[in-house]
């Protein structure tokens, strides 16, 4: 189901809205992991677990794209033994987002991350985390349950 903000953010994309230019320009001269004060696709955050109260930390990650292709040997190979023709990405943009964040903030646990807006040269999310040693998160039932894990 489709809401008002998700049909807004839709529209901007379809027509590479002058506003999400103008962000994005802000945006690169960031660090690739900025960590802000809310999300900037509100509902979308709260269906994967967002509430604003401490121990929930949102990041918006930049991640580059290209980078699969490998140099041409310079010896004399078949071009079937090159190693350059099949080279595949293991994993999206996405999942790297989600990973590189996970590394800056080990003591975290990922709730779940969001496209914000893509380029020629990055992609933006937004991820999720939750503290799962901060009091008011093991003191919420709901966020309790997805974050910390009970050992069997």
């Amino acid at each position: 189901m489709t809401t008002n903000q998700d049909t807004v953010w839709y529209k901007m994309w379809k027509e590479n809205s002058i506003v999400l230019r103008e962000r994005a320009i802000v945006w690169r001269k960031e660090d690739a992991a900025t960590r802000i004060e809310r999300p900037s696709r509100l509902l979308r955050a709260r269906r994967l677990g967002y509430k604003a109260k401490q121990g929930i930390v949102v990041i918006r990650m930049r991640v580059g794209t290209g980078g699969m292709r490998r140099q041409r040997p310079r010896g004399g190979r078949r071009p079937k033994h090159l190693g350059v023709t099949r080279i595949k990405q293991d994993d999206n943009m996405k999942t790297v987002a989600n990973r590189r964040v996970l590394e800056k903030y080990p003591n975290m646990k990922l709730l779940g991350s969001y496209f914000l807006y893509k380029d020629g040269k990055h992609y933006w999310y937004e991820v999720i985390l939750a503290d799962p040693s901060h009091p008011s998160i093991v003191n919420d039932k709901e966020l309790r349950k997805r974050v910390i894990k009970v050992a069997a």
